[in-house]
């Protein structure tokens, strides 16, 4: 296969290859560079990506498969129950056909693990998955017990951390609500095993006990609505090379971008998505969003947002790429773009969001070797988009084709 006369962003922080060729053979890229001057194998199916922009699949390092992005959380649980791995399969699919061709699911039941194994062995369409099944926490009365594991000592911790490792999980995840001991139980449990902690965290002391326990991963720093973070802590993170995986716009910029555009609600790939009456109840659970539990505190949190979402990107933290997609109002459908867009919007360039979209996010998964990048060796996880996105970061919402592993899914 062979991509050719579109630009080129190959995920690197550089210029544009301008009219450019890619050519895949299997799985992997062979060659890469102005069409011009790549000799196209004869036989080979030549794609024109004439007029729009190439660039490598999208990295979201925070999804959530078990949420369709309904309105109110105890009222979608009962709805799941009934068919979990259904809407896990569907939400995969909706993830790829977005660009998002790798992804690290962080909270759900363990029947993902089967969803996660049919798209590895080419059942099911959707991004490859890493994925933790359910998180680790002390909290969370208000959540299901089939998608969390409540402990109440480091003991325990680290038992459960084993537990779901045997159990054949990517990651784990601690949510929030963990001491300091606790979170150092499962990250010395964890990684006796090479396995990555992501951390769920708002609050500045939950981020130090994190840092001061190893944790991998702080994922939602800055989209909580918290006060701005004291510039020591800001430099700890950037000094340590700790990831931040921010998700800020699943609250603060969705939340304007509907009261704007309500319509956004009844985009058609719900409705050819979803069964019509689970169309319908989703429609049902947007009336009066504001009013929704997820919400009630987001013009606050937009307020403090306007400081806290760009505290580490100004800090010279690493940045990746996640979007808590599915969560209220927040599809898998647009979740990425949208927060791509955020990062703009917080002080990034559009090519820092995009490398920090592709190219981070594959080493920060320990995959920088084979994904996040387009050069001869990798394995070939191209998108393309309508336009140009360095001069509008929004264009990333028209994704016209999609290739995994080789294969065109779009």
């Amino acid at each position: 296969m062979a991509l050719v006369g579109g630009m080129l962003l190959d995920g690197y922080e550089t210029a544009p290859i301008h009219h450019a060729a890619v050519v895949i053979e299997g799985n992997r890229i062979v060659a890469v560079g102005p069409a011009s001057e790549i000799e196209i194998p004869a036989g080979a199916e030549v794609i024109s990506t004439e007029g729009m922009t190439m660039l490598p699949g999208l990295v979201d390092l925070h999804v959530h498969l078990m949420i369709l992005g309904h309105g109110e959380y105890s009222e979608w649980w009962p709805i799941l129950d009934k068919a979990r791995e259904e809407m896990m399969a569907l939400s995969a699919r909706q993830l790829l056909m977005a660009g998002v061709t790798t992804a690290v699911d962080l909270g759900a039941p363990l029947e993902i693990l089967n969803v996660r194994d049919g798209i590895d062995e080419g059942r099911l369409p959707g991004p490859r998955m890493l994925v933790s099944g359910p998180w680790i926490t002390r909290a969370g009365r208000q959540w299901p017990d089939w998608f969390q594991r409540r402990i109440s000592s480091p003991e325990e911790a680290a038992a459960q951390t084993d537990d779901l490792i045997d159990a054949g999980v990517d990651v784990i995840k601690i949510w929030a609500g963990m001491t300091e001991d606790d979170m150092r139980a499962v990250v010395e449990a964890a990684h006796r095993r090479g396995i990555e902690v992501h951390t769920h965290l708002y609050a500045p002391e939950d981020m130090w006990a994190a840092i001061r326990a190893g944790t991998d991963v702080i994922q939602h720093a800055g989209s909580g609505g918290n006060p701005p973070y004291g510039d020591d802590l800001i430099a700890e993170v950037a000094h340590r090379g700790i990831p931040v995986v921010q998700t800020i716009a699943h609250r603060i910029w969705v939340y304007p971008a509907t009261l704007e555009f309500p319509e956004r609600l009844q985009d058609r790939r719900l409705k050819e998505d979803l069964p019509p009456d689970l169309y319908r109840e989703f429609q049902r659970s947007f009336e009066d969003f504001h009013r929704n539990s997820y919400f009630r505190t987001t013009p606050r949190q937009i307020r403090n947002s306007e400081v806290a979402a760009r505290q580490f990107i100004e800090g010279g933290a690493v940045i990746a790429m996640g979007t808590d997609s599915g969560s209220p109002m927040n599809f898998h459908t647009e979740a990425a773009w949208r927060e791509i867009s955020a990062l703009v919007d917080s002080g990034m360039t559009p090519l820092a969001a995009i490398s920090a979209s592709t190219k981070t996010g594959a080493e920060v998964i320990g995959r920088g070797r084979d994904l996040g990048t387009i050069e001869p060796g990798k394995l070939a996880d191209i998108i393309v988009v309508e336009g140009n996105p360095l001069f509008d970061i929004n264009v990333l919402g028209y994704v016209r084709m999609v290739v995994k592993d080789g294969v065109r899914y779009k």
